[in-house]
């Protein structure tokens, strides 16, 4: 009898459901679905960095897109369905109550984004992330060792303790917090309480400070001293943590029905996306996995024996078991890198919304027609016109620091720059250069790694851009001087979410069994243009040097 298995991958627009055969790797079903609330730029200020979700969106898109990808499977599918797991952006937590309930599903906290899930992009914290560095720094044990050395706003302690010194009512009512990751899983198998929960190592190793080394999470005395508002937290969060290979439970009768399985699907712990993405993409020792979307998120797992005691600095953590039991798991990443697209494509179409849209020239549907294509064309004919920029002719240099600085060495008060422009200067000129910036911030990662010892033979892409850019695939490919591999599947996160499930359910022993199995390899592989590589050698100095430069010039004027 066949047996079939559902990845789920929370991103920050959407939900993705896929659902595939846990022996073969064939998919048989997807559906996308985006959280409503979010694509309405509710709960949202970019003005201040905050961005919020409503666990309404993502219990509604749970169940839309699993009935959706089960309907596109095919009959006979949904009663042979035995396991499924979750991957999620993080840090994403959200204060809950004892029950386990995130407050914003109670009426008193309905519209309020305190109450609501802090998505991994909200760098409302900053004045709180440094707080921690600093104490962290002063006392006893470092607990930002195995983080980098470097506590960021985008995560755990300091989006919680932002909103307890500013939400008087959410700080009354909460009672503890979760990760999108852990509370997901276990609110539809019916243990959401915070002392039934099971944590995620990935989540508690990368964003939370916490490690077997000092006995879980920072001790009471750190968090009080950093804030007596944290008093308590401690003890009605957790001490144990599991990697994904570990089964929450089963679905329960009420989630059963509304998803249209059973209840013997059992539900595996959560993790990040870009970790379970990279088990997907058939991730190896020394291989590094790039998410590529609206940020990177990267990854690499390495030996007991070949990490020892070495701290990497500067990354987003090194966890054991964080991506495949048994290895250790290291993440780094950009703040932005999509998203840097997405922000000069609406520069460029502020007149087109603001003027043609708006215009009494035309009629209403020739202006509605008009518009929807200006808006659709302009990223692939600014690819296509910056393909033909020689980057020898063009003075136009920038950053990538568009929203703050993840790796190396998080910075949230970095700002991204643009410069050597001239009269002659176009658009596909500075999207090339935005492009390169962000190549460039790539090969930033990759210096490091490398500083600190750590091999990398083997590079592999995931991801919308990878699948659908050469411009950018090929310029990261001679920026970094190595050849990248593109995996074939097109929801890599969703179908490492599916392998773990294929674990879960007993189907294999260990992941690594189910990427051998199930794994789809690889599309495309992009190699380096030795004339560009050595050209863009020089070009990452120029990139090191700016960077340098704006961050001692603007850093303490924010």
């Amino acid at each position: 009898m066949k047996k079939y298995v559902i990845g789920l991958d929370y991103g920050s627009d959407s939900c993705r459901a896929l659902v595939v055969d846990a022996h073969t790797g064939e998919e048989l079903g997807t559906s996308v679905r985006y959280y409503p609330r979010w694509a309405e730029g509710k709960y949202c200020d970019p003005i201040i960095n905050q961005y919020r979700q409503h666990p309404k969106d993502y219990l509604e898109c749970l169940e839309a897109s699993v009935k959706e990808a089960l309907a596109d499977s095919g009959p006979g599918v949904a009663e042979n369905v035995i396991g499924m797991s979750f991957d999620t952006t993080g840090s994403t937590p959200v204060f809950i109550d004892k029950q386990g309930l995130p407050l914003s599903l109670s009426p008193e906290f309905a519209e309020n984004p305190n109450a609501m899930f802090i998505l991994w992009k909200d760098h409302t914290a900053i004045k709180e992330a440094a707080e921690i560095n600093e104490l962290a720094k002063k006392w006893k044990i470092d607990y930002t060792a195995y983080e980098g050395g470097v506590y960021s706003s985008e995560w755990f302690w300091a989006k919680i303790l932002h909103v307890l010194r500013n939400d008087k009512s959410v700080r009354k009512a909460a009672y503890s917090v979760a990760e999108h990751c852990d509370w997901l899983p276990a609110y539809i198998c019916g243990t959401a309480q915070p002392d039934k929960m099971k944590r995620s190592r990935c989540a508690a190793g990368h964003k939370a400070m916490w490690h077997e080394k000092w006995g879980g999470l920072p001790s009471e005395e750190f968090l009080t001293k950093l804030d007596p508002l944290l008093a308590g937290y401690r003890d009605r969060l957790y001490k144990e943590t599991y990697t994904s290979d570990t089964c929450v439970g089963h679905l329960s009768e009420e989630w059963a029905k509304r998803l249209g399985l059973t209840t013997k699907v059992a539900v595996g712990v959560g993790a990040f996306d870009c970790h379970m993405g990279a088990v997907g993409a058939e991730i190896a020792p020394n291989t590094w996995v790039r998410v590529i979307g609206t940020s990177t998120c990267d990854i690499v797992i390495a030996s007991y024996k070949e990490m020892g005691d070495k701290l990497v600095k500067g990354i987003c953590g090194q966890v054991d078991g964080s991506v495949i039991p048994g290895y250790i798991g290291l993440e780094a990443g950009q703040s932005a890198f999509g998203d840097i697209y997405a922000w000069f494509k609406r520069v460029l179409s502020w007149p087109v919304e603001e003027i043609v849209a708006k215009s009494d020239l035309l009629d209403a549907e020739t202006k509605q027609k008009l518009v929807e294509e200006a808006l659709d064309k302009i990223i692939p004919v600014l690819t296509e016109q910056a393909a033909e920029v020689d980057p020898n002719q063009s003075t136009v240099f920038a950053t990538d620091w568009m929203n703050g600085r993840r790796t190396p060495d998080a910075s949230q008060l970095v700002m991204g720059t643009i410069s050597g422009l001239t009269l002659g200067s176009t658009a596909p000129m500075i999207f090339r250069a935005l492009v390169e910036a962000s190549a460039f911030g790539s090969k930033a990662i990759a210096d490091r790694f490398d500083q600190e010892g750590v091999k990398i033979d083997t590079i592999i892409g995931i991801g919308g851009i990878s699948l659908k850019s050469p411009l950018v695939m090929q310029i990261m490919a001679d920026v970094l001087n190595q050849p990248i591999k593109v995996a074939r599947c097109e929801q890599t996160c969703a179908f490492g979410a599916a392998m773990f499930a294929a674990v879960v359910a007993g189907v294999y022993d260990k992941v690594e069994d189910a990427q051998k199995s199930m794994g789809q390899g690889f599309t495309e592989e992009y190699h380096p243009n030795p004339e560009m590589a050595r050209f863009y050698e020089a070009k990452y100095r120029e990139y090191r040097q700016l960077g340098e430069l704006t961050e001692k010039a603007f850093y303490s004027t924010i």
